[in-house]
């Protein structure tokens, strides 16, 4: 075998193999709407809740967050004296 020769098969090896690594570095991103994974962590816990035999005491309404520190909403009620 010829120099040549041997060197157009190091080079195909070594193509070969690149294409083959990069072939294999393939990234597949999945965006998912947030409101609708939202309703499904809701869906997921209100199951786990019941698979444990306990029911939460109120179910968390989806326009409001369930952060405990967020302040009561106004009465356009004038206080009473």
């Amino acid at each position: 075998m010829t120099a040549l020769a041997k060197n157009r098969r190091v080079l195909l090896g070594v193509l070969t193999g690149a294409a083959l690594m990069s072939a294999g570095c393939v990234t597949i991103n999945i965006y998912f709407p947030a409101a609708a994974a939202e309703k499904a962590a809701d869906r997921i816990i209100d199951e786990v809740w019941q698979l444990k035999g306990g029911v939460p005491s109120s179910p968390p309404s989806p326009s409001s967050p369930s952060s405990p520190s967020s302040p009561a909403p106004k009465s356009d009620k004038p206080a009473a004296k």
